[in-house]
C-alpha cells in the first residue's frame, strides 16, 4: 500500500507529463507561401503572400539572391502577410517564416521561389541626376529605354512619388522624348523655392510597363534648388537680361534668330552646357552650310536653341541674324554659361516665332499653362 503523500506526489507527476506529451502532439500552424516553391518559375506581376492556419505568423523575413530585403505587412491577428511590391524578374526568393499554434507550439519553416524572366528589362534615366543642384525651372524628368503602354501608366505614375522640403504643389505629366523615347516629367506648380529639398522614389521593381517589358528595381534620388537666376531674351532690343532673386544684375547685346529663322519663343529650361562645340549646320536642317567652333554653349531646346559665343556675327546687338540661338561676344557668352545654371529658365519675348515648342524637346515643361500639364497625367 502506497502512502498517501506518496500517492499524490505520483498523480501529480503523471498529470505533468500528461501535459507536455499533449503540447509535443498538438498540430504545427500550417503556413502556405505563394507563389509556391517548386521548379515552375512564379509569374511575373506577383506579390508575395504568407498565410497562417491553426495559428498565427509571428515573424516573416523575406530576401532576394542579389542581397535585397522584401517589405511587407503583417496583418492585425497574425494570420497573413503581404509584400509591399511585386517580385522582381528572374530572382530567387527565400522566405523565413516563424509561427505559433493556438495551442501555443511554435515553429518555423523555409519557402524558396524563382520568378520567371522577362522579355524585355525597362530600365530608365532621371534628370537631374541624384546629388545635383539646380535651377528654380528644373523639372524631374523620368526617360524610359523601352516604351510604355498606356494602360499601363497610371500604375507608374502611381509608383512614383516626389517629396519636398517645403511642401511643393507639382503634378507627373507624360510626355515623348525628342528622342522617340516614352518620357514622365514632375514639374511644380510654380518655379521652386530657392533651397528646397527634392526626393524621388520609384517603387517600379516587378511593375509590367507592357509589350513584354518588366521593371527590375526600385529607383531612390534627390536633389537640391539653388539661386534663383533667370535670364530674358528680348528679340528685338537684341538683349539678354539676367535676374538674381528677380533683381537685375546686368545685360548682355547679342543676335537673336533672323526673320526667317525666328528664336523659339516662351520660357525655355536649361538642359545642359558646353564650354566648346562645333555648331554644325546638318544638325538644325541647313545641310552643310556651315561647321564653325563655339565656346560657352548653354542648350536649351533638344532641337537646337543655344546660347553661345559667335566671334564670327560682326553685327552681334545690332541685327537678328542667327539660325534661331542667340549669339553673343565670347567674354558675354561666358558670362551667361557662368550665370545660367541647369534648371535655370531663359525667357524669350517679341520673337516672329509662333510656335509653341513640344514639351519632349528639351525640358520644356513651362511652355504649358498649369492646367494644361495637369491634363497630361494618367490620374486625372
Amino acid at each position: 500500500m502506497i502512502p498517501a503523500l506518496t500517492a499524490a506526489a505520483a498523480l501529480l507527476t503523471a498529470c505533468g507529463g500528461g501535459a507536455d506529451a499533449s503540447k509535443a502532439d498538438q498540430p504545427a500552424t500550417k503556413v502556405t507561401v505563394t507563389p509556391a516553391a517548386g521548379k515552375t518559375p512564379a509569374k511575373l506581376g506577383s506579390q508575395i503572400s504568407v498565410r497562417a492556419d491553426g495559428g498565427k505568423l509571428t515573424s516573416v523575413e523575406v530576401e532576394n539572391d542579389k542581397g535585397g530585403k522584401v517589405a511587407g505587412e503583417l496583418s492585425g491577428n497574425g494570420a497573413a502577410w503581404k509584400s509591399d511590391g511585386k517580385v522582381m524578374p528572374d530572382t530567387t526568393y527565400t522566405v523565413r517564416t516563424k509561427a505559433k499554434s493556438d495551442g501555443g507550439k511554435e515553429s518555423s519553416a523555409t519557402s524558396k521561389f524563382t520568378t520567371e524572366e522577362a522579355g524585355k528589362v525597362n530600365k530608365l534615366t532621371n534628370t537631374p541626376s541624384g546629388g545635383q543642384t539646380v535651377g528654380t525651372g528644373m523639372p524631374v524628368s523620368v526617360l524610359f529605354d523601352n516604351p510604355i503602354a498606356k494602360d499601363r501608366q497610371a500604375e507608374i505614375e502611381r509608383a512614383l512619388k516626389v517629396t519636398t522640403q517645403p511642401k511643393v504643389e507639382g503634378s507627373w505629366g507624360w510626355v515623348k522624348d525628342y528622342s522617340g523615347k516614352d518620357r514622365i516629367d514632375w514639374r511644380p506648380k510654380d518655379y521652386w523655392p530657392s533651397g528646397t529639398k527634392v526626393s524621388v522614389k520609384g517603387a517600379l521593381s516587378g511593375l509590367n510597363s507592357g509589350d513584354g517589358g518588366w521593371f527590375a528595381r526600385d529607383y531612390n534620388f534627390g536633389f537640391t534648388i539653388g539661386s534663383d537666376h533667370k535670364a530674358v531674351i528680348d528679340v528685338p532690343s537684341h538683349t539678354l537680361t539676367m535676374y538674381e532673386n528677380g533683381k537685375n544684375v546686368g545685360s548682355i547685346t547679342g543676335s537673336a534668330g533672323s526673320p526667317q529663322d525666328p528664336t523659339r519663343g516662351g520660357v525655355h529650361t536649361v538642359r545642359s552646357k558646353n564650354a566648346a562645340e562645333t555648331m554644325d549646320s546638318a544638325t538644325i536642317g541647313h545641310g552643310s552650310e556651315w561647321m564653325l567652333d563655339s565656346k560657352w554653349v548653354t542648350h536649351l531646346t533638344a532641337s537646337g536653341t543655344f546660347l553661345h559665343s559667335a566671334p564670327w556675327n560682326k553685327q552681334l546687338g545690332q541685327v537678328n541674324n542667327s539660325h534661331g540661338c542667340f549669339g553673343m561676344s565670347t567674354s558675354d557668352a561666358k558670362r551667361a554659361y557662368d550665370f545660367l545654371t541647369i534648371g535655370s529658365t531663359v525667357e524669350v519675348k517679341g520673337t516672329t516665332n509662333t510656335n509653341q515648342t513640344d514639351v519632349g524637346n528639351g525640358l520644356e515643361v513651362w511652355q504649358e499653362s498649369w492646367q494644361q500639364w495637369q491634363q497630361r497625367s494618367a490620374l486625372k
